[in-house]
Order: C-alpha cells, then structure tokens, then sequence
C-alpha cells in the first residue's frame, strides 16, 4: 500500500480538501442535506485526510460523544474506491483512537450497510437493528477491544 499515505489533518488546506470529499460523496452522491453533513461538530472532531499518491482521496473523523469515541464521516472518492483506500483510513483513525482514548473506552459508529465488511475486518461488531440515517441504510458497530 505504498501509494496510500493517510495523515492526521493539522491544516486549513487540508480540512479544505476533507470538506471537498464529504461534499463530493456525501452531498453531491449520495443527496445527503448540507445541513445534515455539516452539522457543526467538525471542530470539535479529529479530521484524516488520505492520499492516493499525490491526490487527496478520502477523509474521515472522530471525536468524543458522552463516555465514547464515534467514528464517522468516512468518505472516499469514487475513483479511489477499490483500492485500499478506505482500509488505510480506517487503520490510521483506529491508531489514534486507540493511543489516545483510555483503555476500555466505547468506540462505535453508524456504518453504511454496504461497508459493513470493511468494519468487521477491524474487529467491530454490529449491535442492534439496521435504520436509516439520512436516508441510507445504516447499522451500529462498536468495537470489540478483545479482537
């Protein structure tokens, strides 16, 4: 995976970029509302910007909800899809939380059905029904500290 780069954002640009993904992805793709997407919680989030050689080319968050960590907003462009892109997000972002959150404490997010095997693959496991958020099917998964 020597082309994929993943980096914790730290500047204005890259949040640019990030913000540029989610609205390609979330808003233009998948009719998610901009008010829906933007919801006023990115400052208070920790932002990851992945590249794809030189190209920006997927993003996610995580930030502290209650006594837990949520993951959320991952977002990979549709010509990046497929190529381990998503992957090393996801392995960059659970770094962090897991260097940074006490031991024990509940990580969890609301995947996208389709992504769902992604999810499994690092060790989180779905917990109740599937419902939907902004209109897409989703499933609660948290996860499992013991795998």
């Amino acid at each position: 995976m020597s082309d994929i780069e993943v980096r914790k954002i730290a500047s204005k640009e890259d949040l640019e970029h990030a913000f540029r993904i989610r609205r390609a992805v979330f808003i233009e793709e998948q009719k998610v509302s901009e008010a829906d997407e933007y919801d006023g919680l990115d400052e208070s989030s920790t932002h990851f910007l992945a590249f794809f050689g030189s190209q920006s080319a997927g993003t996610a968050r995580w930030r502290y909800v209650e006594n837990s960590v949520k993951l959320e907003r991952f977002a990979v462009l549709v010509s990046f899809r497929g190529k381990g892109v998503g992957k090393e997000l996801l392995k960059k972002v659970m770094g962090d939380v897991l260097a940074t959150v006490p031991l024990g404490t509940r990580v969890f997010l609301h995947a996208q059905v389709d992504v769902v095997p992604l999810y499994q693959s690092h060790g989180f496991v779905t917990v109740g029904e599937e419902f939907e958020e902004c209109n897409i099917l989703h499933i609660e998964m948290e996860y499992d500290h013991n795998s």
